[in-house]
């Protein structure tokens, strides 16, 4: 576990230091489906690869974003979103067990589909401001793990649930979309 003190500090598109790059920006604060934005991208060649999934006790950061107490457990879901097979976003996706099992939801049997794909259906979800980070390498999985990538993250609330979404984005995304990160 990190020590509180090194957790990024999450910033919103206002809290940027200027200048900022504008392709960047786009993609970091774009209010749309990232899975929508991705499909178009690899031209319908996207997919999701489920990486883990289950029951553990969240991060610090994840708490607070969620109103939880530290050392909180929650659903826990790591995933790659690719285009053409490769891994574009490591996203880690978090929600509160009480307000999860309370909530009518099954988030944990997704597999393959996308949870982005569900939260924009659902019109019920409230989607909350879109912040960013440098993501800490320690916290990604040991294959694509390297430090200064750009991450977003945002809280989709349905009443009590309330799901924490995290998207890395990886250095073959920008490759393919040509964009200066």
């Amino acid at each position: 576990m990190m020590p509180v003190s090194d957790i990024p500090d999450w910033l919103s598109a206002t809290q940027l230091p200027r200048p900022f790059a504008s392709d960047l920006h786009d993609w970091l604060f774009d209010q749309g489906s990232l899975t929508r934005r991705l499909t178009a991208q690899s031209a319908g060649h996207f997919d999701v690869q489920p990486l883990a999934e289950g029951w553990q006790t969240l991060r610090h950061d994840e708490c607070s974003a969620l109103g939880g107490t530290p050392g909180s457990v929650g659903w826990v879901r790591e995933v790659y979103l690719r285009g053409h097979r490769r891994p574009w976003i490591f996203a880690r996706s978090v929600a509160l067990r009480s307000a999860l099992e309370n909530s009518g939801m099954d988030l944990e049997h997704l597999g393959s589909r996308s949870l982005g794909e569900l939260l924009f259906s659902d019109h019920a979800f409230a989607r909350g401001e879109l912040e960013t980070c440098h993501y800490p390498a320690a916290w990604l999985p040991a294959q694509v793990r390297q430090e200064g990538l750009w991450a977003r993250r945002s809280c989709f609330r349905r009443g009590e649930l309330g799901v924490l979404v995290a998207e890395i984005f990886l250095p073959e995304l920008w490759r393919d979309a040509s964009v200066n990160a």
